[in-house]
């Protein structure tokens, strides 16, 4: 059983930084986060396993960053040079006891409530 709790949205100009949190209880073999826009389907934007293994949707790789504390309890998207393509609602999502396949959507037992990014030109 596995709860979920995200903080950090919020509106930033382009090229500026955001970083979320997210505090999970549980257990977790792979947590990741998503982002979904108004009229889009939701899309994987980072994962990460219990390992560090990380992995990137390609449109953020460079500019996002994914990780874990050391007791794996808390999550953070560190978000770099924004641009309003990246405006989203975002969403930490955790697999419980049955590991899946990262980026699709299906694979995520959990999920918090969203978070909303809002980058402006």
């Amino acid at each position: 059983q596995v709860q979920l709790a995200e903080s950090g949205g919020g509106s930033v100009q382009a090229g500026g930084s955001v970083r979320l949190s997210c505090r999970a209880s549980g257990y977790t073999y792979c947590m990741a986060w998503y982002r979904q826009a108004p009229g889009k389907e939701r899309e994987g934007v980072a994962g990460i396993n219990r390992e560090g293994r990380t992995t990137y949707l390609d449109s953020v790789k460079g500019r996002f960053t994914i990780s874990q504390d050391n007791a794996k309890t808390t999550l953070y998207l560190q978000m770099n040079s924004l641009q309003p393509e990246d405006s989203a609602m975002y969403y930490c999502a955790a697999m419980g006891g049955r590991p899946g396949i990262w980026s699709s959507k299906d694979s995520y037992e959990y999920w918090g409530q969203g978070t909303q990014v809002t980058v402006s030109s």
